[in-house]
């Protein structure tokens, strides 16, 4: 079972996919419940969906799911958002509140500490490698990381959440202007919706990664699903209609950051 995939490209900007795998090993797999082998809180598609936008983008995928462990959670174990509910590093339940592991199944420390070292860890390794090699190629690099997630979860959020949620740590991970840069895009998109530091504000790999004064900048987006799926239940099939829809947005983005990076650095 593969850890990650790496597309190497000559662009400064890295874009992070941890959450589009659904590989899951047999011992692994036979723990999970009913419930957890529906693998429902995957980032379906999202690769798809950004394939090809920005040709020279190095591009670092994880292959296993999330229910294995999260690559977008501290190893520590910390949260994300304290006193909000949400899922750790190991995810005991979904998205929805259930659980997904069979009765005595749930994982160990032994496990997470197994899981840490065999899948978290390599992911990491390959991502700070790419993002420390196209800023040597640059002296910049803008890690962009990519995420999807079903737009109504009353167990994680009120209401219905944005289509498009830009998450900088409230601008802490990268400078101004390249928060700017996706702001005034994801603002002159019709049709969708849009936040900056919602109810997403970034995940771990933007606030461990995003050092604006490292000449390292970082940034999220959480697409609600239903930007880029048919339904937001079983299959969660591609719709090749509402992508195509969506996807120049993305390109501009993406565009505007590599253009924003060379002014950075100049």
């Amino acid at each position: 079972m593969g850890v990650f995939q790496v597309t190497q490209g000559t662009s400064p900007v890295v874009l992070a996919q941890p959450h589009t795998g659904t590989e899951v090993s047999s011992d692994i797999w036979d723990r999970l419940n009913d419930n957890g082998r529906t693998l429902a809180d995957t980032d379906w598609h999202i690769h798809q969906l950004y394939d090809g936008l920005l040709p020279e983008a190095t591009v670092v995928r994880a292959t296993f799911h999330r229910y294995v462990i999260d690559a977008n959670r501290d190893p520590s174990g910390n949260t994300l958002y304290p006193g909000q509910n949400t899922t750790g590093l190991i995810p005991e339940t979904d998205f929805d509140g259930k659980p997904i592991w069979k009765d005595g199944e749930a994982p160990t420390e032994a496990d997470i500490a197994e899981r840490i070292q065999t899948f978290h860890a390599p992911y990491h390794a390959a991502l700070a490698a790419e993002i420390e090699r196209v800023k040597s190629i640059h002296g910049i690099a803008v890690l962009y990381d990519c995420h999807s997630i079903r737009s109504h979860i009353p167990f994680l959020f009120e209401g219905r959440l944005p289509d498009l949620n830009v998450g900088t740590d409230d601008g802490r991970s990268c400078h101004p202007s390249i928060q700017s840069a996706v702001v005034n895009i994801v603002r002159n998109a019709d049709g969708y919706t849009r936040v900056l530091n919602g109810r997403f504000k970034g995940g771990w790999t933007t606030r461990y990664y995003g050092r604006p004064e490292t000449g390292v900048h970082a940034i999220q987006m959480e697409l609600a699903q239903s930007t880029h799926l048919a339904a937001e239940a079983p299959p969660f099939a591609y719709d090749s209609g509402r992508a195509d829809r969506i996807r120049p947005r993305l390109k501009d983005i993406l565009t505007s950051l590599e253009r924003v990076a060379s002014e950075l650095n100049n």
